[in-house]
């Protein structure tokens, strides 16, 4: 089961300019709809024996300040329910995982970049020559669906190009 829904919410800088309800909205889907994607496939899942539960976080569940605080926060929250759910399902043979990716030029996310006034040729600087595709996150998804990561459980596949690995106001590899 692939949980892959999400929204992100107008970027608001400042925290004052939050709207509650905006915050909730994001919540609502990002987090409390990949809630409700696991605890049914579970329910299916659990009388098999086996499974495999893959949710779409972000590399927002990793580091702050790439994009709006309700998104983070239900990236992170993600994160959080797929470990959580990976200890408490793994008895019955369910691995639970979620795949992060950068930024992918789909329409959602050239339209968060317009938004915070960045162009695609301005996100992609640390792997030369690559650009994330939905594709690229679809083959990580189906590696972990797949019998090759029969023991993988738990784990937050980042796929990102290196970006979450290196801070660039003080690397040394200019």
């Amino acid at each position: 089961m692939y949980n892959n829904a999400g929204i992100v919410d107008e970027i608001k800088s400042n925290i004052v300019d939050n709207e509650k309800s905006e915050f909730e909205k994001v919540i609502n889907i990002n987090l409390i709809g990949t809630f409700l994607g696991i605890k049914e496939a579970a329910r299916v899942m659990i009388p098999r024996g086996q499974g495999s539960i893959i949710s779409t976080a972000s590399v927002c569940a990793s580091i702050g300040g790439v994009c709006s605080h309700a998104y983070t926060s239900s990236k992170h929250g993600v994160l959080g329910l797929t470990r959580n759910a990976a200890v408490e399902l793994g008895r019955y043979g369910i691995r639970v995982n979620c795949v992060s990716p950068y930024a992918v030029l789909t329409t959602m996310g050239l339209d968060t970049l317009k938004k915070i006034d960045k162009d695609s040729s301005d996100v992609y600087s640390n792997l030369k020559g690559a650009t994330l595709t939905p594709n690229d996150v679809a083959e990580a998804a189906v590696f972990l669906a797949s019998d090759e990561s029969m023991y993988v459980s738990g784990h937050d596949l980042i796929v990102d190009g290196g970006f979450t690995v290196e801070n660039p106001g003080l690397s040394m590899f200019k």
